[in-house]
């Protein structure tokens, strides 16, 4: 599974302390990813553990989100470990968040699932931009820009873990490159 460098489309502006109960909420975690129709199942629930009067994130007809481009603040996927967060986000067709920080084991389990590219970015984006402002993301580049006014945006470079993401995640990686026999 390979993932397009550059990413282009809506986005969708969350604060700070995102928590994984928010991201998906526990009641949605017996659904299996592994499952084609749990795993779109589980998109469809991604967050929404958001409060009432949140735009909706999920808001396409078929459960998915318009949103490929998450921008949010300090300390992204906080809270428990769970795996599903990303998942969750992949599944309704989220490709990156871009955040100030994160919480270290939701940036592993991105990497892990290759779901999600986690960014993060060099200013507090989540003051720059408004849920529904287009944006193009590029990965190798490092960069995001907001197309309304071209202004672009540095990112840290994201590194070693991007082709472990391209590839589809940890195990898919580990083939790709002969770790693990396919």
């Amino acid at each position: 599974m390979s993932k397009e460098s550059v990413i282009k489309g809506p986005v969708y502006v969350l604060e700070d302390n995102v928590d994984t109960d928010l991201l998906i909420p526990a009641c949605y975690l017996n659904l299996v990813p592994t499952i084609p129709e749990e795993y779109r199942k589980l998109g469809s629930y991604a967050l929404a553990g958001l409060p009432d009067g949140c735009i909706k994130f999920t808001s396409n007809s078929d459960g998915s989100t318009p949103y490929p481009i998450i921008i949010g603040g300090r300390n992204f996927g906080c809270g428990s470990s769970r795996e599903h967060a990303p998942i969750a986000l992949g599944a309704a067709g989220t490709k990156a968040v871009v955040a100030e920080s994160y919480a270290r084991i939701f940036f592993r389990n991105s990497v892990a699932t290759g779901e999600i590219y986690p960014l993060e970015s060099e200013t507090r984006l989540c003051d720059c931009f408004k849920t529904g402002d287009l944006a193009e993301l590029n990965i190798a580049k490092s960069t995001i820009t907001r197309i309304s006014d071209g202004k672009v945006f540095s990112l840290k470079p994201i590194g070693a873990v991007a082709p472990v993401i391209a590839a589809g995640g940890m195990f898919a990686y580990a083939r790709e490159i002969g770790m693990i026999k396919s």
